[in-house]
């Protein structure tokens, strides 16, 4: 993957955003936030396990819709203090494309509308919310990270078209940059994505997917290692 790249895009329908780079559509063409919640949300047991500073990161920020859905369950948790939440992306979206694709979705347009002017930056933070933007190759940017996350949002486009965000090394980057106890989900039940993560020092767990899909990971560290 390059660095520093503007995210270059088609329009499936006029609503679906379809990345040009690795040809594969930024959410589910059937129902985007339904999937979020059930693989990134259910996934990695939240809110249940929402606390002060809860640390979320992810691997492909792409349209935003993920952040949105975890700040709207941090406030219906009822949590004070800000939600952390720093995000991975080699070829950010610009802002107007973001609004665009999240206009899909009328129940997390008023968040969206909310943190317009802060959609597309790399940092900022509001009252509740403490948000980071890492550009480039994650790659390079994760084992540089001095950060350590709660969940993971393991969210890169298709294994099949995406493989370096799949890649052993930064399955292990990944691990090292979780806290005791922390988890990790994905949407895809890739055999090598699965061993990677379990050679990192994830527990490993296929389940059911989310529609057409038949299966999903959830990983989880041990609470000692």
């Amino acid at each position: 993957m390059q660095s520093q790249n503007a995210a270059e895009l088609d329009w499936r329908d006029g609503t679906v955003p379809v990345s040009r780079q690795f040809d594969d559509p930024y959410f589910s063409i059937e129902n985007g936030m339904a999937e979020t919640a059930y693989v990134f949300l259910q996934g990695n047991r939240l809110p249940d396990r929402f606390r002060p500073d809860f640390h979320i990161a992810e691997l492909g920020f792409g349209t935003g819709l993920n952040l949105l859905m975890a700040l709207s369950a941090w406030r219906r948790s009822g949590q004070t203090g800000r939600l952390h939440f720093t995000t991975f992306e080699a070829y950010p979206m610009a802002q107007p494309d973001m609004l665009r694709a999240l206009a899909a979705f009328p129940e997390v347009m008023p968040l969206a509308t909310e943190l317009a002017d802060h959609l597309g930056s790399e940092r900022f933070e509001t009252d509740d919310l403490s948000f980071t933007m890492m550009r480039g190759d994650a790659r390079d940017t994760l084992p540089a990270w001095l950060g350590q996350a709660d969940a993971w949002f393991l969210d890169g486009f298709s294994p099949a078209k995406n493989p370096e965000l799949w890649e052993a090394s930064l399955m292990t980057a990944v691990a090292r940059h979780t806290a005791p106890g922390g988890t990790a989900a994905t949407y895809t039940a890739a055999g090598f994505v699965r061993r990677n993560l379990t050679e990192a020092g994830f527990t490993v767990e296929r389940i059911s997917g989310y529609g057409r899909k038949r299966h999903m990971t959830i990983a989880h560290i041990p609470d000692a290692r």
